[in-house]
């Protein structure tokens, strides 16, 4: 995670920006989309999920960029679930 904090201007934007590397990057975005705020701006590149969030205040940004790692964490075991779930399901039936 990369940031910037301009402490000393109260009208500058605290932005911070999250990498995070998956197996199927475009799942993850998806999955991540309906929790999104208009401060936050996510983009895939190959399998890298990258989100830019910026707001006003330090302790806003502390905590969206806090409610978003946890709902990556969410997104990204739900997704290895059914991925071993189609895969245990797939092994049984041949």
């Amino acid at each position: 995670m990369t940031g910037q904090d301009h402490s000393g201007d109260s009208e500058a934007l605290r932005t911070a920006t999250v990498r995070t590397t998956h197996e199927d990057a475009d799942l993850v975005l998806a999955a991540l989309a309906p929790d999104n705020t208009d401060s936050m701006d996510s983009r895939v590149d190959g399998d890298v999920v990258e989100t830019t969030i910026e707001r006003t205040a330090t302790g806003g940004l502390r905590s969206t960029v806090d409610d978003y790692v946890v709902n990556l964490a969410v997104a990204d075991r739900v997704i290895a679930r059914g991925r071993d779930h189609r895969s245990a399901q797939h092994d049984t039936n041949t």
